[in-house]
């Protein structure tokens, strides 16, 4: 399947939040680069701008049976062709109401190396603190063999762990041994539905699936009336473009994180909110903390909701990682939340779809390449289920909910005022991985060796001596570091700069 053919996308314009049963197709494809085409159309970019983009660097990266490094890099460079955009918008300082067309020479030229793309991709496998490598996956995660095939388990999480061996009926103490022969007396899928009823993760690994969800769904709220005029922005240094700009940041792990983290590289004031009763990984947020702050808050404490309340009437973005209807019984749905605030840029990012009987359940990028059949794809000679060679469906959709954002304030301030709604999932981003982008064709050899020491840096923190991959968006004029490293995670105070 083409490029051209893949639904990728949906638009509504509504006064509610309902979005379209159906998507839409993504338009021309007018780049020599498909993939960034086809995702720029998808975010609603002009598609004059995709003149401005170009890649450079190594090529011999992110290999796969899967075309892993060209969704990796399609998706970091519409990520910089939005931040150029909007940096070309403020230039001359963006007001509310209709603006003329940019020339597409005013936008600063996009250049993405694909050593920088690569290296950020496995930014938490290059993470090092002290000296110290983290662990990315804890005993009790990975692939296992079931009475009729394999399983993948998620138990890097302590309360995950914990529900995973209980739903086998196994002891709080139970080691992988013990887990392994438990799994090996199992269907995969009896395994999948006990630990899901259990709020447990393991998914059974299948075949590739022909499921078609969108890469992003839009939907502008209240656009049509002009009942929602949003805040006008002025100038903002070029390396800086969402400066001024306030992201609630309701996320974990890895997608939703590194979409934060890369507005915090822009200049957007970005401040995760976390529930003191869940657990977080702090070499996780060592790695995806950068630029931003980090405080906790307990929506069920009327002294914390009404904090909580204060920093959402002035926030500009709020971007969600939580399973679809988590937040509703805070008084938090999409719908609640547009009653009080019809200018309100909402992102929620789930993991299996907004449709179908999976739309509820957790998930994590693993668990997606178990499911939607990339397992499968890559798997080895002797049949153990493969994995694609970075965690590319939490970081590529991170860049695309970055670069959404980026376009939503840009399209709010010069096209229509008023809300808007977009929508992604992890398994939008591998049906567009596993359908929507052609494989290339093998390369002789290598035209530029890649060394990911020309992407790493060391930066002091809270945590001690990080060695941290560099930030790989990429244009002129643009920033090369974040403006201020992780702090302890949960440990600033909830107000806005």
């Amino acid at each position: 399947m083409t490029d051209r053919s893949l639904p990728v996308h949906a638009t509504a314009t509504d006064g509610g939040s309902g979005f379209p049963g159906t998507s839409g197709a993504a338009g021309a494809v007018g780049a020599a680069d498909h993939p960034t085409a086809h995702a720029w159309a998808a975010l609603g970019g002009p598609a004059e701008l995709l003149e401005r983009v170009a890649f450079h660097g190594p090529e011999d990266v992110l290999p796969s049976g899967l075309p892993v490094r060209r969704l990796a890099r399609a998706t970091v460079a519409v990520c910089s062709l939005a931040a150029a955009e909007l940096a070309a918008h403020r230039a001359g300082g963006l007001a509310s109401g209709a603006e003329p067309a940019l020339d597409p020479a005013s936008v600063p030229a996009v250049r993405v190396n694909q050593g920088a793309v690569a290296t950020a991709f496995i930014s938490e496998r290059h993470l090092t603190i002290d000296g110290r490598t983290p662990v990315s996956f804890a005993p009790h995660s990975g692939f296992w063999r079931t009475a009729d095939g394999w399983v993948r388990t998620h138990a890097n999480y302590p309360h995950h762990r914990t529900r995973l061996l209980s739903a086998l009926g196994l002891a709080a103490d139970a080691g992988p041994e013990q887990l392994a022969e438990a799994l090996g007396k199992l269907p995969a899928e009896q395994v999948q539905e006990r630990a899901y009823k259990a709020g447990a993760l393991a998914v059974a690994v299948a075949p590739v699936s022909q499921a078609r969800h969108p890469l992003v769904e839009q939907l502008e709220i209240g656009a049509e009336a002009g009942s929602a005029p949003v805040r006008p922005l002025g100038e903002a240094p070029v390396d800086r473009p969402a400066a001024g700009i306030r992201v609630l940041d309701l996320t974990r792990v890895i997608a939703g994180p590194v979409a934060t983290r890369t507005l915090a590289l822009l200049g957007a004031d970005v401040l995760r909110i976390d529930s003191p009763r869940l657990p977080e990984a702090e070499d996780a947020h060592a790695d995806t903390g950068f630029g931003k702050r980090s405080a906790r808050l307990d929506l069920a404490e009327p002294a914390d909701r009404e904090v909580f309340e204060e920093l959402l009437a002035t926030a500009d973005v709020v971007v969600s990682g939580y399973r679809p209807g988590a937040l509703d019984t805070h008084g938090l749905s999409p719908d609640a939340l547009f009653a009080r605030r019809p200018d309100l840029i909402l992102v929620q990012l789930c993991a299996w779809g907004w449709t179908g009987r999976w739309a509820g359940r957790r998930g994590f990028d693993s668990l997606v390449q178990a499911g939607v059949g990339i397992a499968c794809h890559e798997a080895a000679p002797d049949g153990h289920p493969g994995v694609l060679p970075a965690q590319a469906l939490d970081h590529g959709t991170g860049y695309l909910i970055a670069a959404a954002v980026l376009r939503a304030l840009t399209d709010q301030r010069t096209r229509r005022p008023g809300g808007r709604h977009l929508r992604f999932s992890l398994a939008g981003t591998a049906a567009w991985l596993l359908h929507g982008i052609e494989p290339e064709a093998p390369r002789e050899s290598p035209d530029e060796p890649y060394d990911p020491t020309r992407w790493l840096a060391e930066t002091d923190s809270a945590y001690g001596r990080l060695r941290h991959a560099l930030p790989p968006i990429g244009y002129q004029g643009g920033p090369t570091d974040w403006s201020r490293p992780p702090g302890r995670w949960g440990t600033d105070e909830p107000v806005w700069l």
